[in-house]
């Protein structure tokens, strides 16, 4: 089962069913209080290109704990894996674990090709993904899927092809998807973007329910994962061939 909704998360997630979900994978708007390089350089200017569609989006001002209280509301057992920047980090630590005891682990993708951008600060070469559970399923089946970096570089091809400015690559969500979920269980991204995590969900027979208030992102969202059934099928679909006498 695929389920997408184009609209407000924080609308559209009161109409799901309390304890009806497995796992969570999202990637909501991160904190960014200015997305002003303040610089001229001609390497500058293309990152304040991609500041200015972030602010376009409304991709800068984080998420509240309203919509993180109907996160649990929904959820079976609380087992939620989210993308944050470090000014975000307090407040997902303080209501997950501060309110509700949860257990939790810090992944960190380590971006080997990080834009040199260094001037007054530490480079931009991580971001993190706060995983949280409270008796939610975790059960990575090799020593590579239980790791918790993620060495690799900025994945500029899907940001080329999908438009979207903080796409995650995809075997860094399907490793999530498959270390906390089983086959036939329901994943939700409220805040779904261009649908990797539904594209994920698709590739290992998940159900995913997915929500993008960005009509362009919901539509590629569409497009992706039924690419990504396409190909399933043309894989693994091999017709009998006959002979005819």
């Amino acid at each position: 089962m695929i389920e997408l909704h184009n609209g407000d998360a924080y609308k559209l997630i009161k109409n799901i069913p309390d304890n009806s979900v497995d796992l969570i994978v999202t990637d909501p708007p991160y904190l960014i209080e200015s997305t002003d390089t303040g610089s001229k350089s001609r390497l500058a200017k293309s990152i304040q290109n991609m500041n200015n569609q972030l602010a376009a989006g409304v991709l800068t001002a984080g998420i509240t704990d309203d919509i993180l209280e109907d996160f649990v509301r929904v959820l079976k057992k609380i087992n939620i894996y989210i993308w944050c920047n470090h000014k975000q980090i307090p407040q997902y630590l303080n209501f997950f674990v501060g309110k509700y005891g949860c257990k939790f682990d810090i992944l960190i993708w380590n971006k080997s090709n990080a834009t040199p951008l260094f001037n007054n600060k530490y480079l931009t070469d991580k971001e993190y993904c706060l995983y949280f559970r409270r008796g939610g399923y975790c059960n990575p089946m090799s020593y590579e899927a239980a790791k918790t970096v993620f060495y690799q570089p900025i994945n500029a091809k899907d940001k080329k092809l999908y438009k979207h400015p903080t796409i995650k690559p995809l075997n860094i969500i399907e490793t999530l998807v498959e270390n906390s979920s089983t086959t036939g269980q329901t994943i939700l991204d409220p805040f779904m973007g261009s649908g990797t995590t539904g594209v994920a969900c698709k590739i290992h027979s998940r159900n995913f329910i997915g929500i993008e208030l960005d009509k362009h992102f919901y539509e590629i969202s569409q497009q992706r994962i039924n690419e990504a059934a396409e190909n399933i099928f043309d894989k693994y679909y091999q017709p009998e061939l006959f002979e005819c006498v």
